[in-house]
């Protein structure tokens, strides 16, 4: 069986998966390895840059995830009672009556 999940955006999925190994990496060896260079220890800050990199990864799956959805086709969009519909009827009506407000109340300077 072969994963076609994976075949698009195989480069934001690479960014994803390399920011999470090394960010759990550093803040795994910041926690239980004590880490000192010259008396001063160390350990606090893998701990942060290693969080920092996983929240970073973040933006990688963002990208995979949505590089990976797939559209809807125009036949879809189109269909009676598709709630798409409904959403842009009602957009337009409140659009009505927000221009329809801001017309009688600048009407009569000509804006």
């Amino acid at each position: 069986m072969r994963c076609e999940g994976l075949s698009r955006c195989k480069l934001a999925l690479f960014f994803a998966i390399l920011m999470d190994v090394l960010g759990v990496s550093a803040l795994l060896v910041g926690v239980f390895a004590p880490v000192e260079v010259r008396g001063r220890d160390f350990g606090d800050l893998l701990v942060y840059s290693g969080a920092l990199l996983v929240v970073i990864s973040m933006a990688g799956w963002v990208l995979w995830y949505s590089g990976n959805l797939e559209g809807l086709e125009g036949d879809e969009i189109k269909t009676p009672g598709h709630i798409g519909g409904a959403v842009d009827r009602l957009a337009r009506r409140l659009s009505r009556r927000i221009r329809g407000s801001v017309g009688h109340t600048h009407g009569a300077k000509g804006y």
